[in-house]
């Protein structure tokens, strides 16, 4: 895979870099990524995954852009409140690195097209904002073999991990919360999402490129108000129904 001159000073930054390089860089560009949600995860973790020359994005939402999203989703802009997520992010995204090919998706992943569409991707990042569909991606994302990235966010804290086989999302969280919050309801700081999405894309990098120790089996949690992140290790339930037995 050669790059053109182009190519060679856009991604100058990373080519330097001894954990990306030129082997890295051809390892992005071959990438197949899939971001479910193009929300306030999704949203900057999309900019900076097709900043960084990730040859293929799908992004799948069928929600469109309302005006309450652009406190913290940094994808989309006034003029396109009303236009489907989807379409705007890719617009932007293609505005940003015309080397990234977008494949877009207007409608909610669900059980009946949850393989298919992450059978066609490398690894996939999961910013939704709902339990129920964070437990359908992770179980399609284990019977298909593919990593999974997931950021969530609230209030003024967050958290990322990376799910790849045991233990699985699922050991995290067995079952929907009867509580559970959503921004809506519970509120969030805009920048929070900008911190959620980029540490959401740099494990997605790390995963592609193979550098540094991803957080693998690991969930490292953010507190925005006291500044302060700790990293636990999730364990693998042996009655899990996903990735158990």
């Amino acid at each position: 895979m050669v790059f053109s001159e182009y190519e060679v000073e856009r991604y100058a930054r990373h080519l330097v870099l001894s954990e990306i390089g030129g082997p890295g860089q051809q390892a992005l560009k071959r990438a197949r990524v899939l971001i479910v949600g193009a929300g306030g995860v999704g949203a900057p973790a999309a900019l900076y995954l097709a900043a960084a020359g990730v040859g293929t994005l799908g992004l799948i939402d069928d929600d469109v852009v309302g005006l309450s999203n652009l406190q913290r989703q940094i994808a989309f802009s006034t003029p396109e409140v009303g236009r489907p997520k989807v379409e705007a992010a890719a617009e932007r995204l293609g505005g940003l690195n015309p080397h990234v090919t977008i494949q877009t998706f207007a409608e909610r992943l669900t059980p009946d097209n949850a393989a298919d569409r992450i059978g066609g991707f490398d690894i996939v990042l999961d910013g939704t904002d709902d339990f129920e569909t964070r437990l359908i991606v992770n179980a399609a994302c284990v019977a298909a073999g593919k990593p999974l990235v997931s950021g969530a966010l609230g209030r003024w804290s967050g958290q990322v991990g990376v799910f790849a086989g045991r233990p699985c999302y699922q050991c995290l969280v067995p079952e929907v919360p009867p509580d559970a919050e959503t921004c809506a309801r519970v509120g969030v700081v805009g920048a929070l999402a900008g911190v959620v999405g980029s540490m959401a894309a740099l494990e997605t990098i790390k995963l592609i490129t193979g550098a540094g120790e991803a957080l693998a089996g690991r969930l490292m949690l953010y507190d925005g108000l006291t500044a302060t992140a700790r990293t636990v290790r999730v364990t693998a339930d042996p009655q899990c129904p996903v990735c158990g037995g």
